[in-house]
This record gives structure tokens, sequence and C-alpha cells, in this order.
């Protein structure tokens, strides 16, 4: 057994012990509570020896002369100080010292992006996908772009929030770095269904994502903003809510997603119509905000867009983290049974006393 303790104190071993306390360099301690039991080892250790009595095996005949100390007196604490030593020892290797010299430096970008989507019903058309609508195209782009914000494969790790809006703003999902579930709560978007829902309020949806954004501490704070109109509720106009996001150091990217700008015919179809989109409130609102605006009219330029976006949004951020720990307890026990053999040895030979 002493051998196979010898073995594992020279060669560390790999701990699941976290590094708590910080002692010096790379060395910690995983259970540092365990140091209590060395008083209390102590405290033993000193009611035994009172109760021993050791008054009661004196002499009283013999005469009270200050003789020379011997050798062995002056040593006499030697036997009590290896019992002390041991019981620390034992406390330390319980407090299980580990070292963590591996250490892992993870560098993310250190920003936190709303993804504002509108859901309003001229989602519901085909011209940036000759088969899908615009929605279904936009949760796919906007999906990846997520993932790739949010995973490791381009060296980001940023936290994104999903809102999507028509006349009032939802926030879907708050600020996570689970791609798995804001792509879930994505997947789930839908056109509203109701005309009471319908209708497109840029000024609500953009204050909504600001107020979202009021506890990150992140470096950078951004909201992507994607609609295929103007804005048709003035209570929070586009301004204004851009005005508050500039205020509070926030920066949109605004997206105007659509090839055409559908009307209603007078026999009551919708169809394309050669009519421009009005884009200037987008370009004000990036404007105020020291963002920018971009125009998507198929699914290859969406795609570019949020590339670019992403190109755009770079602030590093570097975390350190250990993750292997080596314990190193085997030698703080060797010493332990070492200091209490010592100290028997002692008690048994020069150092024993007459209780």
């Amino acid at each position: 057994m002493m051998l196979a303790l010898l073995q594992t104190a020279t060669d560390s071993v790999q701990s699941v012990g976290e590094a708590r306390w910080h002692l010096f360099g790379d060395y910690f301690f995983a259970d540092p509570w365990f140091f209590a039991l060395a008083p209390l080892g102590w405290l033993a250790l000193l009611f035994g020896r009172v109760r021993g009595a050791r008054e009661a095996g004196r002499v009283g005949v013999l005469p009270q002369t200050n003789l020379p100390r011997t050798l062995v007196q002056r040593f006499a604490f030697a036997p009590i100080a290896l019992e002390c030593a041991a019981f620390a020892l034992v406390a330390i290797a319980l407090a299980r010292p580990v070292r963590a010299n591996e250490l892992h430096t993870n560098t993310s970008e250190g920003v936190d992006i709303v993804l504002a989507i509108d859901r309003s019903g001229s989602m519901q058309f085909k011209d940036l996908d000759p088969i899908k609508s615009r929605l279904e195209v936009v949760k796919e782009v906007v999906g990846d772009f997520a993932v790739r914000r949010m995973g490791d494969r381009v060296g980001a790790a940023d936290s994104c929030a999903l809102l999507v809006f028509a006349r009032y703003p939802q926030l879907l999902c708050p600020f996570t770095l689970d791609a798995g579930a804001l792509t879930g709560f994505l997947s789930g978007v839908e056109m509203v269904k109701y005309d009471a829902e319908d209708g497109t309020a840029i000024g609500r949806g953009l204050a909504k994502a600001v107020a979202s954004l009021a506890a990150s501490d992140a470096r950078s704070k951004v909201v992507v903003l994607l609609t295929d109109g103007e804005n048709n509720v003035d209570d929070i106009t586009p301004q204004a809510a851009a005005d508050l996001a500039a205020e509070k150091n926030v920066r949109v990217y605004t997206v105007l997603a659509g090839k055409y700008a559908y009307i209603q015919t007078m026999f009551g179809r919708v169809e394309p119509s050669k009519t421009e989109l009005d884009t200037r409130e987008l370009e004000d609102i990036a404007k105020r905000t020291k963002g920018r605006f971009f125009r998507a009219k198929d699914r290859k330029a969406l795609e570019d867009v949020y590339a670019e976006i992403e190109r755009l949004e770079r602030t590093p951020r570097t975390e350190e983290r250990r993750v292997e720990t080596f314990d190193l307890y085997p030698r703080a026990l060797i010493a332990a049974f070492a200091c209490y053999a010592i100290a028997w040895l002692f008690h048994a030979t020069w150092a024993r006393r007459i209780l």
C-alpha cells in the first residue's frame, strides 16, 4: 500500500475536483472547508494529554531541585509537534490540493444581438424565393446567422435574442447562448392570423428590442431589424425609437427584404407593382444609431446582408478557463503518515513517559 501511495504521489492523477481556492501559481484547493478539521484535531490532542494527569505520576518525596535539562527534555516537544503536523497534513489532504496547469483561452465576440423579424401578413409573398414565402426564407437565413454567431465555427460565442413584430412586438426568446433553443423558437414563428394583429410597427418593435438590451453589459449591443414594408403604426415612431437606441448605445442594422411592393387591384387581387418601397425610415434609423441599411431582393442578397453584418460586428472578448486538474493529496497523506509514525516511534523510545 505504501508503494502504491508513493507511486501516486510522484505521478499526478487527473482529478474531478474543481480549482476553487487559489493558493499560488497553478495550485488550488478543491475542498478548502476541510481546513476546519486541523484545529479540532489539535484540541483533541491537547484534551488527551491534559486528561492523562501527568501531575499524578510525580514522586513527591524527591527533593525539588533545579537540575539542568537533559537533551531528551529539551526535545520533549518534538513528538507533540509531529502529531500536530500530522493532523494539519491530513486536513490539507482532505482539502484536496490540485494542480490546474491546463489553461484554455476562448475568444468570443462580446456582442449581444437582438434579431427582430417582421411577421406581418405581407411576409407571405414569394419574391425572395420562387417556392418559399418571405418569412420562410428569412427564418432560414436568420437561423444560419444565429448558429454562426452562437457557435464555435467562427470563434464566436455571442448571446442572441429573438423578437418578432407586426402590430405588436413579442420577445420570443430572451438572450441565450443555446443556438438550438433560439432556432427552435425561430422555427415556430408564423405570420399573423387576424387582422387586428396585422400591421408593421417598426417603432414599437425597435423600442422593445432596445428595452430587452437594458440589462446587457456586453461591449457591443446590436439590433438587426428586418422588415418588408413601411411603418404604419405611429404611437411610437421609428425616429423616436431610433433616438432611444442611440441614447442607449445600441447600434441598429436595418434590412428591407422583398423585391416588389404589392398593391391590391380593382378586382381585389394582390399583385406586385413597379413601385419602389420607401426606404427613408430604415435608412434614418441606421444613420441615427451608427448602423447600416441593407436592401435584399432575393435569397442570395439576404444571405450576403447577414454575412456582411457578421463581418462588421467583431468585438474580441477573451476568456480564460482552467479545465483540467490533477490531484496532489497523496503527497500530503504520505507526509502525515511519516510524521505520525515518527512521533509514535519517539513516544515508544526516548520520549516515553510515565502517565
